[in-house]
């Protein structure tokens, strides 16, 4: 029976299909990296997400978030994220946390219950907080450094943080690093 996921279960098989809708990933940052990763991830199957944000749309996010439409201005990222995310797939399991991530509430959040985390976040000391839950309960995690204002996608690499080059973010984000002793992220 074809369904939504047809042609990728094709490509992927019966089995990944099974583990991808019964895996939880957590996404903190719905601009203008997470919305993109909540889009694929549910668009291939995977089944249970945390949206972690909270902005909000403005019209400055138009040209670069996938959330971002003159109707969803002042609307709730993740508000709008898991409506989008419930169009593509109602079966989705969605669960969303409208606050700004930091050291000071990481406690309400269960790392140990992700499959995958995914780091979209700005700021560096939530950057930092979220790589040391997700070592702690070894937990997968990506972390998305700056992208702000590159022209060419061709140059784009994923990397451990310590072989990285030419971002500012990469660059303060190592020294942080350095000083909680976390000698990789990969």
């Amino acid at each position: 029976m074809l369904n939504q996921f047809s042609r990728t279960q094709l490509l992927l098989g019966e089995k990944a299909m099974e583990d991808l809708k019964n895996k939880r990933v957590a996404i903190f940052g719905i601009g203008g990296v997470g919305g993109y990763v909540c889009e694929a991830l549910v668009r291939t199957g995977v089944g249970h997400f945390d949206l972690v944000d909270d902005d909000q749309v403005c019209l400055t996010n138009i040209n670069r978030q996938i959330i971002a439409t003159r109707k969803t201005v002042g609307k709730d990222k993740v508000q709008v994220m898991k409506e989008r995310m419930l169009e593509i797939n109602p079966d989705a399991d969605i669960t969303i946390h409208k606050c700004f991530f930091l050291p000071e509430n990481a406690a309400d959040f269960d790392f140990k219950s992700y499959d995958y985390v995914v780091d979209a976040v700005d700021t560096v000391t939530a950057k930092i907080e979220i790589i040391m839950r997700c070592k702690a309960e070894d937990v997968p995690v990506i972390s998305c450094m700056g992208a702000g204002n590159k022209l060419d996608p061709s140059r784009f690499k994923v990397a451990d943080i310590y072989k990285t080059t030419m971002c500012p973010l990469a660059k303060v984000m190592r020294r942080e690093m350095k000083k909680k002793v976390l000698n990789t992220l990969r």
